[in-house]
């Protein structure tokens, strides 16, 4: 299978030179296309910038990051966000959606892409509702009439509309009861197996890391490769 990730030595310092705070030192990791990997780590593990850095939310300050083979590490602010646009979806624990129905929440994404019909983008949108699990008669409906649950498939199909090449899913069932977090799991696991996008959810949760087909840990910023779907 072919990488869709690539880090090479990621290294963030934070502060001035006279007080640095180095934050990540010397990540490597592979990424390959399709995979379902977890990022475990505690609370000031690094993970956070990690994952943002894996997002394009922020660069590193030294090394290597290939997405898709493209060295995004040394891009413009103005580049990186057309690459979040086009190649990378996020779910986020608070869900983060606007005061939109569920459907214009969903399509909201693809209003960047000047060269995406309205018809396209009709497909696009309908296609990810139905995939994250979006019941149709709520697709009108407003994010302060659904479940917890319900919020964050549309979540999910917000950042799966564009059809990125990676999804990054951030606590995605943190606030959600046990039994609703299993159903949005086994939401990754269909669009994981049906689409074959590529998954990296960043979790404290070792049940929840464990439904990923791979872990990694991240403590004190240093990456630890873990075996496939273990925490030992």
């Amino acid at each position: 299978m072919s990488l869709v990730i690539e880090l090479q030595q990621i290294r963030k310092t934070y502060g001035d030179e006279e007080n640095p705070v180095h934050v990540l030192h010397g990540i490597d990791l592979q990424v390959e296309a399709g995979e379902f990997l977890a990022l475990v780590g505690p609370s000031g593990s690094g993970k956070s910038t990690l994952m943002n850095i894996l997002g394009c939310l922020d660069v590193p300050t030294s090394g290597k990051y290939f997405l898709n083979g493209e060295n995004v590490a040394s891009l413009t602010d103005d580049e990186l966000a057309t690459v979040r646009g086009e190649r990378v979806g996020f779910v986020f624990q608070s869900f983060n959606l606007l005061p939109l129905t569920v459907y214009k929440n969903v399509e909201l994404p693809l209003l960047y892409h000047s060269k995406i019909s309205k018809a396209e983008r009709r497909e696009l949108v309908e296609d990810a509702l139905r995939l994250a699990d979006v019941p149709e008669d709520r697709w009108d409906h407003h994010p302060n009439a659904l479940s917890g649950g319900q919020r964050q498939r549309v979540a999910i199909a917000r950042a799966l509309v564009a059809r990125p090449s990676i999804v990054l899913a951030d606590e995605p069932t943190g606030n959600l009861d046990s039994k609703t977090g299993e159903h949005v799991l086994k939401t990754f696991h269909d669009i994981n197996k049906k689409r074959g996008t590529t998954l990296i959810v960043i979790t404290h949760d070792p049940s929840v890391a464990k439904q990923a087909n791979r872990i990694v840990k991240i403590k004190d910023g240093y990456l630890f490769k873990a075996a496939h779907n273990t925490l030992e």
